[in-house]
């Protein structure tokens, strides 16, 4: 049946969301009203986002076209069992009777998703218009922007490709930063499988639907210790017509998206088209990025069916910390360089739904996914005139530099310059798996329950080499290389090829029962099995065989102690498996480049994390303050079990992994929200106290307060670097006019120890604030021109800090005394663009 009025005068839309419901029945009070075809595709969407997912139904009010007078419709209640409530609302949604109930992932596959009332913990929610909100679409910025929990470290200097953290657990492209949160786009896990890395840069961010960021889970598989992200896209069913959006600003930047949509009866299309270039605000730091996404699905009565695309090109420059004195001099300055990474990506997806039956539902997918890595860095090298053998060069222990042919270098080499590295790496990886999993809505007990039991596989292969090319420092600190390219045994300066395949498996089940009309229970956990093998292709050192496995709890009950006031415990356990980079570089005898070369393969413990929150979230009435008012204040508690550090070593840039015992991870999270027709404000606090809970020595030869071993003492209670404490962020947006928006946030950030300071010893990175303005205008229909200032008062700040080796940057004659080294912010920068409809 297509839309439009059955014979009994019911509204009938067809809608492809799963679980697979192909007509969704509204009753209108009045006589059928002659609604426009553009009718029932603008509303459908907004239809699913007001279901009320509890059996009962309800009535709403929508929107019947231009000119035409609303029409108030009833939902059946077997429908509404069915409807997920993942579409995310218009920016003008229209009145309803029924409050409006947000659903939140509860498992990787799309499908699932429980009301956000009933959700044991914090979750927070983003619509494709809250990554648009600032201009071109932004998954980070939006995450940072509206939530206090999630904090971002500029490790690399790039904006591209930052270090985002939840509660004080770490998603990153850098290998050597221990992972902490699970990210899957569609259903799909896109942490990369060599080092559980996330490439923020290879996300193509308008083609965006939904993201969900939820707290520990053990259902999203393996590295949900401390988090998992959920994003949804889009497709032609849900985002038909054409958008462009061209921007441009400070420092070089240009940017355009192009979306297009469309659908043909049960058969739909969708394309997104992202390329940006800039100069970067630092010397030597371009960024282009090229992304596209594309999707095409069916449906029929019982079935859905898509097929998607997905695949980045992009050369990041990043240069990192430099060191506060030269920072001091031009905050633009790097140490040394080229620092270069380039990603390649194509994931190739099919997934489908399926209705069992009336309250049964089957969701799975299946995937592959290439991942290409280069990267070149250039660094400072330990190299001096050897003692015994005139004319050499050696390392400082005494021995000869070799190259790979087996010969020696010589001093002349250098010809008075300072002696450098050049690093290159490849990773090739190619991933393969999928997904399924069985909802039922079957009421139990005659109360409404959601049930999710499903299994995931994934398996990749992936090939890494790298080398060292021997080099020489100009005066602008560029490395030059030499075109020799060293193999020094014994030293850690050797190159590497390494083969590693992982295989991971999941059983999963959860259940979200409603045991009475105030109070739900939650229960559900995973089975997790992973293993990793690694084999070296040039001798038998990282040989290595490992498995890790563990089953994961989760319990919670959420109680509706008022009608506007809601109560919510919860715990949950995850685990986190050693990566194959993190096996192949836990030696301290033999350190590796960080997040380069391995050398070893001894064992590491995997991580466990438990997990418990509590706390409260609610409405005030509107007569209270006018318009809508939210807010939520919840507690958490993160402890794990061996957590995995990445320490540094006496030799210059390179450093191993190693279990450091137990860490803790607890805090404070609270926010308030008001908005009525003109104005939205919004204030969220977080407290994240991240702490070190086994007193040890730990390496850090660089810190001026380390031993003569070169460790220094970290006390139980010590705070783990690099998670800023405290954070404040408030929001404000004025409708000035119907066309006219302006808005703004300020951003507070609170001090962070430096990495290599796990002692807490030296002075930590200065807290700072930041202030953006926005602002849109509607210029015609379709056409919106928009404009950003980012860090409007200029501040001076950083956001990440490490320690270097003042001896062996002695050779650069820079006159440098102070070991730290920081990553300064991006200054007063502005950006301007156009977007278009049809």
């Amino acid at each position: 049946m297509a839309d439009g009025f059955d014979r009994a005068g019911a509204v009938v839309i067809r809608t492809h969301a799963p679980p697979v419901l192909r007509r969704l029945r509204l009753r209108v009070r009045a006589k059928p009203l002659p609604l426009p075809p553009a009718w029932y595709g603008a509303t459908k969407a907004r239809v699913a986002a007001l279901m009320h997912v509890n059996g009962r139904g309800g009535e709403m009010t929508v929107a019947t076209g231009r000119g035409m007078a609303p029409a108030t419709v009833r939902i059946r209640a077997a429908v509404v069992a069915l409807l997920p409530c993942s579409y995310a609302l218009a920016q003008e949604p229209p009145a309803a009777t029924l409050p409006t109930v947000e659903s939140v992932a509860t498992s990787p596959l799309p499908a699932g998703g429980v009301p956000r009332d009933r959700i044991a913990g914090n979750p927070r929610s983003f619509s494709a218009a809250d990554l648009a909100r600032e201009g071109r679409p932004d998954l980070v910025d939006t995450l940072v922007r509206l939530s206090a929990g999630v904090t971002v470290n500029d490790t690399q200097g790039n904006p591209f490709a930052p270090d985002v953290s939840y509660r004080g657990f770490t998603a990153s492209p850098l290998v050597g930063t221990p992972q902490g949160l699970a990210v899957y786009q569609n259903g799909v896990r896109i942490n990369e499988a060599f080092g559980d890395t996330v490439n923020w840069d290879l996300i193509p961010a308008n083609a965006i639907r939904s993201v969900d960021l939820i707290g520990s889970n053990p259902v999203f598989g393996l590295n949900a210790i401390g988090g998992a992200l959920a994003l949804r896209m889009k497709t032609g069913f849900d985002s038909p017509g054409a958008r462009v959006d061209v921007s441009g600003g400070s420092f070089g930047r240009a940017a355009m998206g192009l979306e297009y949509g469309k659908q043909v009866g049960d058969v739909a299309a969708y394309l997104a088209v992202e390329g940006l270039s800039e100069d970067g605000w630092r010397n030597a730091s371009p960024s282009r990025l090229r992304r596209l996404y594309g999707d095409i699905g069916a449906r029929g009565e019982r079935a859905t069916l898509n097929l998607s695309i997905g695949a980045g090109s992009n050369a990041l420059g990043g240069n990192g910390p430099a060191p506060v004195q030269l920072l001091a001099a031009d905050r633009r300055h790097v140490f040394t360089y080229p620092d270069r990474t380039y990603n390649r990506m194509v994931t190739l997806q099919a997934r489908g739904t399926y209705e069992l039956a009336e309250a049964w539902s089957l969701e799975a997918n299946a995937y592959v996914r290439s991942f290409r890595q280069r990267t070149l860095n250039a660094d400072i090298a330990e190299a001096e005139g050897c003692d015994d053998l005139a004319g050499l060069l050696c390392t400082d222990a005494g021995q000869p530099l070799r190259t790979t042919g087996g010969g020696t270098i010589g001093a002349d080499l250098l010809d008075g310059a300072p002696a450098g590295a050049v690093n290159r790496t490849a990773t090739n990886t190619l991933g393969t798996g999928g997904a399924a999993q069985i909802v039922s809505t079957e009421p139990l007990l005659g109360r409404p329950a959601r049930v999710v039991f499903g299994a995931s596989y994934d398996h990749a292969s992936t090939d890494f080499s790298g080398s060292t090319e021997f080099g020489s420092v100009t005066a602008d600190r560029t490395v030059a290389g030499s075109g020799l390219f060293l193999d020094t045994p014994g030293s850690g300066i050797q190159p590497v090829q390494l083969r590693t395949t992982t295989a991971a498996w999941g059983v999963f089940g959860t259940g979200t029962w409603e045991v009475t009309p105030r109070l739900a229970a939650t229960l559900g956990g995973r089975f997790n099995t992973a293993q990793v093998q690694l084999r070296d292709r040039i001798g038998t050192a990282l040989d290595g065989d490992h498995r890790f496995s563990r089953f994961n709890p989760q319990a919670g009950l959420t109680f509706r102690v008022l009608d506007r006031v809601t109560a919510y415990a919860g715990y949950a356990e995850a685990n986190r498996a050693p990566t194959p980079a993190e096996l192949a570089c836990a030696d301290p005898l033999r350190p590796c480049t960080l997040g380069a070369f391995f050398l070893s393969d001894p064992a590491l413990k995997q991580v466990v994390s438990r997990t418990v929150e509590a706390g409260l979230r609610g409405t005030l009435p509107p007569a209270w303050l006018g318009g809508r008012t939210t807010w939520n204040l919840g507690l958490f508690r993160t402890g794990l079990t061996d957590d995995i550090l990445l320490v540094q070593s006496p030799i210059q840039g390179r450093g191993y992994f190693q279990n450091s015992g137990d860490t803790r991870r607890q805090g404070i999270e609270a926010g308030l929200g008001w908005r009525d027709e003109r104005l939205a404000l919004a204030l969220d606090y977080a407290l994240i106290d991240a702490t070190f809970q086994t007193a040890q020595r730990l390496p850090s030869p660089n810190n001026p307060f380390a031993d003569a071993d070169g460790a220094i003492p970290v006390q139980r209670g010590d705070r783990v670097p690099g998670i800023p404490r405290q954070r404040l962020r408030f929001d404000a947006e004025w409708r000035a006019t119907e066309t006219w928006r302006i808005g703004g946030a300020v951003i507070v950030n609170g001090s962070q120890y430096l990495r290599g300071d796990e002692a807490n010893l030296l002075k930590p990175v200065a807290a700072y604030a930041t202030v953006n303005l926005r602002t849109s205008i509607q210029i015609a229909p379709g056409v919106e021109a928009y404009g950003l200032v980012r860090n409007l008062l200029d501040q001076k700040s950083s956001s990440f800090g490490t320690l270097y080796n003042l001896e062996t940057a002695s050779a650069l004659n820079l006159g440098l005394t102070d070991p730290r080294t920081l990553t300064p912010n991006l200054p007063r920068a502005f950006y301007a663009g156009m977007r278009f409809a049809f």
